[in-house]
């Protein structure tokens, strides 16, 4: 019996110190890998206009749906509503549901600066189209830098795969800086890859109206592109647009 007595206690350290371990080692593996939804379905918490703060009566949720409404605009000489995550992001992988309006445009934002210098968030984002292909006409230009899907004036799609007007499309961005890769997935096809910095990255936005110094300040961008870190934003381009399950996986 006596004997028995350190074996006991001997096993019952053994076993507490693994259960004390467990938790911390499962959170550790986990918490890079887990869904954050951006949008609940209910309300317009987490998001706000961008350079402002409440957002105005132009987005609004209706049966579980983000919706921007340019008709509910005050005054159509205000300037943009786009809005922008409270948050913000580097490395991740981005999925989302939109559909537009009849010969509709809008854009997906990342990398996202707020601040007195920067007017719209596309002096500063990089861009993931929005489009009606079949009835605007940016769809029609080649190469297609601007059709539905492509990033925005920089890298054509490989393919069109978008749903009509009124129908939902399903995107899926991914943003990886640890790994220098980038891609778009839409409606489950992979549409394009691109480098998200260095000299390829440099490459592409010299190719680009955002390189072009020629261009007016507001289209030729300094700073586009150049950060790693900033936040999601939705485009105000005038036109109706609707999102659902929005959500983000840091990588």
């Amino acid at each position: 019996m006596k004997n028995l007595i350190p074996i006991i206690a001997f096993s019952c350290l053994l076993l507490f110190s693994c259960q004390g371990n467990t938790p911390k080692e499962k959170k550790n593996t986990t918490v890079a890998n887990e869904w954050i939804s951006l949008f609940d379905g209910e309300t317009l918490n987490g998001w706000h206009q961008y350079n402002g703060s409440a957002l105005g009566e132009e987005w609004s949720v209706i049966d579980n749906t983000l919706v921007f409404d340019p008709s509910k605009k005050r005054n159509y000489g205000d300037g943009g509503k786009n809005i922008v995550t409270d948050r913000e992001f580097t490395s991740f992988i981005l999925s989302i549901e939109w559909k537009v309006a009849e010969a509709g445009n809008s854009g997906l934002f990342w990398a996202v600066q707020e601040g007195e210098e920067f007017g719209e968030p596309y002096l500063t984002g990089p861009e993931i189209q929005i489009l009606d292909n079949e009835r605007h006409p940016d769809a029609l230009a080649n190469p297609k830098y601007h059709q539905a899907g492509a990033l925005y004036d920089m890298v054509q799609p490989t393919a069109d795969v978008c749903k009509p007007a009124g129908e939902w499309n399903h995107v899926v961005l991914t943003v990886d800086h640890n790994n220098n890769k980038g891609n778009v997935i839409l409606n489950g096809t992979e549409i394009i890859q691109f480098p998200v910095h260095g000299p390829e990255w440099e490459a592409l936005i010299a190719a680009s109206k955002f390189g072009d110094t020629s261009l007016p300040h507001y289209t030729h961008a300094p700073k586009f592109g150049q950060f790693k870190t900033g936040k999601i934003g939705l485009q105000d381009h005038g036109d109706k647009v609707a999102f659902r399950n929005i959500k983000i996986k840091e990588l």
